[in-house]
């Protein structure tokens, strides 16, 4: 039956039972983004009667020429290679220790995952009590140690380091979980073996965890990097709607916001659009070609 020709018929039905979310995918995904692609080249558009005067790149010359741009582009990097490597190596540091945890591992896992499905606006107001400079608990933690209050959340200096410190924190869970799993996965067999031939703990973790870790490692950095390309409602819920202060936590994301929703410039919000998507297929171009020469499978 596996083998059977496909014929008129099965195809029909094979279509039929896909056809819902073939609907789905095409209205909420591949048409918004053929629309926004269209979109990035309208130079004259009038969007309440739908009508376009002019195409051409003016918007991508646009961009390219706008400083805000710039510094979304920078901002958007950096919260990306700071996000990613710590969100990697906490998720597997603590997925190692719940993994040798037998005494209340439900518990200590369900409270390492609530933050992921917890609201970011709950989230961002309980990180608002935290960085507070004059009664918040980090603050408070630094003076023990001698270091003066820090205006987390008000000095262009660090409102960076804050915003990436609570995404970390956010996305730990889901991470964890993962790791978690891939962890349960490895065969008991290959660590007595390695014991069996004289490694030790970290000869062990080095040359048989990591390895074959690796698939979980490279799926976890694929959606690390393309969801912080994404971010925006960490920015929007802890800056109060803000992009930080003097634009320190501008991204890109944010900037199609105000672009589009603030400034109603809808070719070049799509124009930005477009960029971002780039960035991103270039970065998972690059991971996919890694991949295939350090991920075991």
């Amino acid at each position: 039956m596996l083998n059977a020709k496909p014929t008129i018929k099965s195809t029909l039905k094979a279509l039929l039972y896909l056809l819902p979310m073939l609907v789905i995918s095409i209205t909420f995904s591949i048409y918004p983004i053929i629309k926004s692609f269209i979109m990035s080249f309208y130079t004259k558009y009038d969007f309440f009667n739908d009508i376009v005067s002019a195409y051409g790149f003016d918007n991508f010359k646009f961009l390219f020429s706008d400083p805000d741009f710039h510094i979304a582009i920078k901002n958007t990097l950096i919260f990306v290679v700071g996000v990613v490597p710590l969100t990697v190596i906490l998720s597997l540091v603590i997925a190692l220790l719940l993994n040798r945890i037998k005494w209340l591992s439900g518990f200590f896992r369900t409270v390492y995952f609530l933050p992921f499905v917890t609201s970011t606006v709950a989230i961002a107001q309980v990180w608002h009590w935290i960085y507070n400079s004059d009664y918040g608990l980090l603050n408070y933690f630094l003076s023990l140690f001698g270091v003066s209050a820090v205006s987390w959340l008000e000095s262009p200096k660090y409102a960076m380091l804050a915003l990436i410190i609570m995404s970390v924190w956010k996305n730990l869970g889901f991470n964890i979980i993962l790791f978690l799993v891939g962890l349960n996965n490895i065969n008991e067999r290959y660590y007595q073996a390695a014991e069996i031939d004289g490694a030790n703990a970290w000869h062990q973790f080095t040359n048989v965890t990591i390895p074959l870790l690796s698939p979980i490692t490279f799926l976890v950095s694929v959606n690390g990097v393309i969801g912080s390309f994404k971010v925006f409602d960490q920015i929007f819920a802890l800056f109060n709607g803000t992009p930080g202060p003097s634009k320190s936590a501008l991204t890109i994301v944010y900037y199609l916001y105000q672009k589009f929703y603030t400034e109603w410039k809808y070719g070049i919000a799509a124009a930005s659009g477009v960029v971002l998507f780039f960035m991103i297929l270039l970065v998972t171009v690059f991971q996919l070609w890694y991949s295939k020469h350090h991920v075991h499978y």
